[in-house]
């Protein structure tokens, strides 16, 4: 993926302490003594749990061991000087600049970008404390995604999801969950989740993230389109999204695949609903509440 000359966001909030980095971009503050704390933000970001569900579970494994991690909160005062920092500034601002177009032209509504906090550790978010347990995960209650960059080397290490547009495609999956909610369809979905069933709820949810999926996919195309991907890289984000679907992950964990409790879909489908919007590049064709995943 070509993202080194391309320009820095100024939506990005760096908070993340000195030194660190991760396997192939050193420079961000990595993974150091919270490995268990991230192996778990994987699964809970793979299998849709709510941020606020995992607080009181990761403050409980902090208290394993150890003390809890904390964080000191820095803001940098431009943008990111490291390599991990300026990818993911510099990604940030390929989606900004892609949606800004095809938002309007294909949904009718101006595109007003979200705020991408980068941390280690600890940090606080509008939707609760954020953790590097909970994965990256996007707020709408302050428009903000939530990244600790330590999440992509167990992406790599972990799950065998590895690569600079593999690390793309979930920023671009969370700034799907931030359309979602510019189009309406986050905030009404959630309203149906908290009055299902479990069951049911869990299905719309995996209509929500495979519909997140998609828009990534559609980012994608407009990407390749710019000229900005190098051979391999939608194998990369494809593998990442088998990676990561419920089946895999269950299988992984426990032996045994439960469908009913899914909550981001099966490799199968997080791959298809990717292709759908890569393919297509039309956010038209990623209803996923009206066709059938």
């Amino acid at each position: 993926m070509q993202w080194e000359d391309y320009r820095q966001s100024e939506n990005l909030e760096d908070r993340r302490g000195s030194g660190g980095g991760f396997a192939g971009m050193p420079g961000g503050r990595g993974g150091v003594g919270i490995g268990t704390m991230v192996v778990l933000g994987l699964l809970g970001w793979a299998l849709g749990i709510d941020p606020r569900l995992l607080i009181g579970g990761a403050e409980l494994i902090g208290g394993i061991g150890g003390r809890p991690q904390t964080q000191e909160t820095r803001r940098s005062s431009g943008p990111p000087q490291d390599e991990m920092g300026r990818f993911v500034s510099a990604v940030l601002a390929q989606n900004e600049d892609i949606w800004s177009k095809i938002l309007p032209q294909q949904a009718n509504i101006r595109y007003q970008p979200p705020r991408l906090v980068l941390f280690s550790g600890v940090d606080r978010s509008g939707c609760g404390t954020a953790q590097a347990a909970m994965g990256p995960f996007y707020c709408p209650a302050d428009k903000k995604v939530y990244l600790d960059t330590s999440f992509f080397q167990e992406m790599q290490r972990k799950l065998g999801g590895g690569g600079d547009f593999a690390y793309a495609y979930v920023v671009g999956h969370e700034v799907g969950h931030h359309i979602q909610n510019l189009l309406g369809i986050l905030p009404k979905a959630n309203q149906i989740r908290e009055r299902s069933s479990e069951r049911d709820a869990n299905a719309i949810s995996v209509r929500i993230e495979l519909q997140a999926d998609c828009f990534a996919g559609v980012w994608a195309h407009n990407i390749q389109a710019m000229g900005r991907l190098d051979q391999g890289d939608i194998e990369e984000a494809l593998r990442s999204a088998a990676a990561i679907g419920d089946d895999k992950l269950q299988q992984a964990s426990q032996g045994v695949v439960v469908p009913d409790s899914f909550t981001h879909g099966s490799s199968a489908q997080r791959t298809k609903w990717f292709n759908v919007g890569f393919q297509s590049g039309s956010m038209q064709r990623c209803d996923t509440f009206r066709n059938p995943v």
